[in-house]
């Protein structure tokens, strides 16, 4: 006996078909059958299901003479299984990665009980992932294992099938069917939860639910959205055969008018003609399964009386006036917004009309995203070597708490930040400045970029695919702006003169911001990973992946905890995403993990150099200033070509890598499973690359930097 049956009803779904059944085949838990019906598909769903089964025994294909639906597919599935747990997935949904090997563990570890609720997260053409907004209420508290009564917030779930993993022996003695007709999860859903004695909960993205632009039945207009009120009866019914469940009645009837209203409210369901009938339909069901209620919410009390009544009018009347209602907010905080923005550009015409303010320094990194990078060690610098400095940091309301007190925080946009930024006679940025700047005369800007371009940056990507992710006529002309540009090696001064052709002075002094990797001592290093909640005994892996232009959606990074599986307990991940990247590098729905940690939120990617043992990356230019600490980098990349043909590396960095070199995710690995991270061959490239990138880092970076632009000084040559 399989420990797991996945049944796969498919009608129509020939597109999605193939990945479906792949997500599941392609599981490292292999103890399982798929049993897929093709229910009486006209597409080439059925010859599909005969070629995996012919590929794969653990395929069992079923035929149904004609179509009938979800329910009717499901029966026949369920009719041939064979394993201690069934599950259900439709064929345009998938698995995700190493899903049946984590249920698996979770059913062992909970004594096997009869229904395990796992998650989901929506996955969209785009490529963005979200996870089911009511993901707390799967946390895998104690106890362990309980019965509905402990944890009614699961019904608060969507009361689907696809989400939980049944005990083949519970469904037949509960004797669980689906009947016929849309909406056949929700007489199945209801009973099952609040029949079983033991329920588990995973907290666990398991299941990716694809939101299909169309080809969806409930997207699909039909007269067959009137089954759910035949469904509910069915429930109702369920309640009446078993009074000890009483308790529940409340529960469904207020889920039962929430369920009307969202389909009678849905667009694309309901014909045109049938609305008004809809809602009469609605409300005969109200009145005969009525139950008294807790106290409403004032909105909820709107909803149940208009339900109540069927007033399709009312209804429709209280939606105008809804959409008026909020036509009216949006065009009072657009006129708002259109005003302000008038009132501070008036003001900062104002401001240029007025005197420089020589002791005034304005510093920002990363559009507003913290005290970070470059400009903060500039400007920790400047405040300590320059005598009666005022020192300004731009910063968004959430990372003030980066900034020191000391440094007066500007909030971007705001009308302080305005004055500033006409007035303040220094500019140190690392990116670029705010549309409609206009440098005055006596200003002097200083660009310190974003670490060593590595990357083809600026008139280096005019002949890339990646120059129309961003104009770079402009991003060139901006540099005439420019009074200094740092630079940390000989590579980026000649990077500099040929991407940002413009008459400023390169600074070739080193990297200010890896000044911090001369400080610190051990004390301060165990104080940060004791604040990350890392043991003294584990080796800590940062990966730190750049950003990558020539994709959408989020960055495909390699299945992490897999691969700490696969090292042992030894190993723990700080997984950070780059600022631009719109997601976390965990994956949604992975579990809390002192081994996988994401630290994308985290305020200094300096303090996570400090707290890590080694680092592993791809093309960006924090392995640079890594390797100062001397400390282990690995380079892991599976698209080293398509990066190259859409924007470019301006060095052979596999030719010159700080460290050994993957390209998929067993090379990866096996390098630290092999030691090949740390040895003597990864010393002797670091100290090579280190030679080349790293020449002028001795701690004094920010110093120099200071002392010419600030004090007007010409510092002493660095010593290599």
């Amino acid at each position: 006996m399989p420990r797991f049956s996945v049944i796969v009803p498919a009608h129509r779904v020939e597109a999605y078909l193939g990945a479906c059944l792949d997500s599941v085949l392609g599981q490292s838990f292999g103890d399982l059958e798929v049993i897929a019906v093709d229910d009486c598909s006209p597409d080439g769903c059925g010859e599909l299901i005969d070629a995996y089964a012919a590929r794969d025994g653990r395929v069992v294909p079923v035929h149904l003479a004609e179509n009938g639906g979800l329910g009717r597919a499901r029966n026949a599935g369920l009719a041939r299984a064979t394993g201690e747990y069934v599950l259900f997935l439709d064929g345009d949904d998938t698995l995700t990665p190493d899903a049946l090997h984590t249920l698996s563990d979770r059913i062992k570890e909970t004594d096997s009980p009869e229904i395990l609720v796992f998650d989901y997260a929506r996955t969209y053409l785009s490529g963005q992932i979200l996870r089911n907004q009511l993901a707390a209420e799967l946390h895998e508290g104690d106890p362990q294992v309980f019965i509905l009564a402990e944890r009614p917030g699961l019904l608060r779930l969507l009361m689907v099938v696809w989400n939980k993993a049944y005990r083949r022996d519970f469904v037949e003695r509960t004797g669980l069917t689906f009947p016929p007709g849309y909406y056949e999860d929700t007489p199945w859903t209801f009973p099952a939860l609040m029949s079983a004695g033991t329920i588990a909960v995973l907290d666990r993205v398991c299941v990716h639910y694809r939101q299909r632009r169309q080809g969806s039945i409930l997207g699909t207009v039909s007269h067959r959205h009137f089954d759910v009120f035949d469904q509910y009866d069915r429930v109702f019914a369920f309640l009446d055969a078993h009074p000890e469940l009483e308790r529940w009645r409340p529960v469904v009837f207020r889920r039962m008018v929430d369920h009307f209203t969202a389909v009678y409210t849905k667009p694309g369901r309901l014909p045109p003609g049938e609305r008004a009938a809809f809602l009469h339909r609605a409300r005969d069901q109200y009145r005969l399964h009525r139950t008294p209620l807790p106290p409403l919410s004032p909105r909820d009390r709107l909803r149940h009386a208009l339900v109540r009544h069927g007033s399709h009018r009312a209804f429709g009347a209280l939606r105008l006036a809804a959409r008026a209602s909020g036509r009216a907010r949006r065009t009072a905080r657009s006129l708002k917004a259109r005003a302000r923005k008038s009132g501070l550009r008036a003001h900062y015409a104002l401001q240029r009309c007025l005197p420089l303010r020589e002791r005034d320094a304005l510093f920002g990194a990363g559009d507003g995203h913290g005290y970070t990078h470059h400009p903060a060690a500039l400007e920790q610098a400047a405040r300590d070597l320059v005598p009666g400095l005022r020192t300004f940091w731009i910063t968004r309301p959430e990372h003030r708490h980066t900034a020191p007190t000391a440094a007066r925080r500007l909030t971007p946009g705001s009308a302080a930040y305005f004055t500033a930024l006409a007035r303040a006679r220094y500019l140190v940025t690392d990116g670029e400045p705010e549309p409609g700047h206009v440098k005055r005369r006596g200003q002097c800007v200083v660009q310190t970029g974003r670490g060593t371009p590595l990357k083809r940056v600026g008139a280096e990507v005019l002949d890339r695919p990646a120059a129309g992710t961003t104009d770079v006529h402009r991003v060139v002309a901006i540099a005439d702006q420019w009074d200094y540009a740092l630079s940390g090696n000989r590579h980026t001064t000649l990077t500099w003169e040929r991407a940002y052709p413009a008459p400023y002075t390169v600074l070739e002094y080193g990297q200010p911001r890896a000044d911090a990797f001369h400080s610190p001592g051990a004390a301060e290093r165990d104080r940060l990973r004791e604040m990350l909640g890392l043991a003294p005994d584990v080796t800590a892996l940062l990966y730190a992946p750049t950003y990558r232009d020539h994709r959408t959606g989020p960055h495909r990074s390699p299945d992490l905890a897999r691969m700490l599986r696969r090292l042992g307990p030894r190993f723990v991940v700080l997984a950070r995403a780059h600022p631009r990247c719109q997601a976390p590098l965990v994956p949604p729905g992975t579990s809390p993990s002192a081994r996988l940690i994401d630290v994308s939120g985290h305020p200094s990617a300096e303090r996570l150099c400090l707290a890590s043992d080694a680092l592993i990356t791809d093309y960006s230019s924090l392995m640079v200033e890594y390797a100062v600490l001397d400390r282990p980098i690995v380079l892991y990349a599976d698209d080293w070509a398509a990066f190259e043909a859409a924007r470019g590396l301006s060095v052979d960095l596999r030719g010159c890598a700080p460290g050994p070199v993957a390209c998929d995710e067993d090379d990866l690995t096996g390098i630290f499973a092999s030691g090949a991270w740390c040895g003597p061959g990864s010393a002797a490239r670091r100290a090579a690359f280190r030679a080349r990138f790293c020449p002028w880092d001795d701690g004094r970076a920010a110093e120099r930097v200071v002392r010419r632009v600030f004090l007007g000084e010409e510092p002493t040559a660095p010593v290599p």
